[in-house]
C-alpha cells in the first residue's frame, strides 16, 4: 500500500524523476492507495529541461507497489519498487512513453492508454 509520504518513482518520460505521496485519494479511508488509484504527489526530483518541474504538485497513477495485491483468482502480484504514472485531469498520460510493467488491474480501472503504451502488462 501507499501511503503518505511515501517515495515513488516515474515510470514515465514526463520529465519528473522521483516523487513524494502527498495525499492518496484512494484506497480505504483515503489513507491508502493500491493498483490503479489516483494520488497526489509532489515532485521532488525532476530532469533539467522537462516541464514538470522540482516541487510541483501532480496527480499520478500507481502503477507498481512493493506491497503485495491479492488478485480475485487467488494469486499474490508484487514488484520490486514503488512507481507512477503522471496523468491530467481526464486521466490521461502527461508522458509518450510508460517504461517497465505495468499491473493488469489498471486496466479494469479504465486506464487503458496507460496499458497500451507499457512494454509489459503482468
Amino acid at each position: 500500500m501507499v501511503g503518505m509520504r511515501t517515495i515513488l518513482q516515474v515510470a514515465d518520460n514526463s520529465g519528473a524523476r522521483k516523487l513524494s505521496c502527498i495525499l492518496p485519494r484512494g484506497g480505504d479511508k483515503g489513507l491508502w492507495a493500491g493498483l490503479g488509484d489516483i494520488v497526489t504527489a509532489a515532485v521532488k526530483e525532476a530532469a533539467p529541461e522537462s516541464a514538470v518541474k522540482k516541487g510541483k504538485v501532480v496527480r499520478c497513477v500507481i502503477v507498481r507497489m512493493r506491497k503485495g495485491t491479492r488478485r480475485k483468482d487467488g494469486t499474490y502480484i508484487r514488484f520490486d519498487s514503488n512507481a507512477a504514472v503522471l496523468v491530467n485531469e481526464l486521466n490521461e498520460p502527461v508522458g509518450t512513453r510508460v517504461f517497465g510493467p505495468v499491473a493488469r488491474e489498471l486496466r479494469d480501472k479504465r486506464f487503458m492508454k496507460i496499458v497500451s503504451l507499457a512494454p509489459e502488462v503482468i
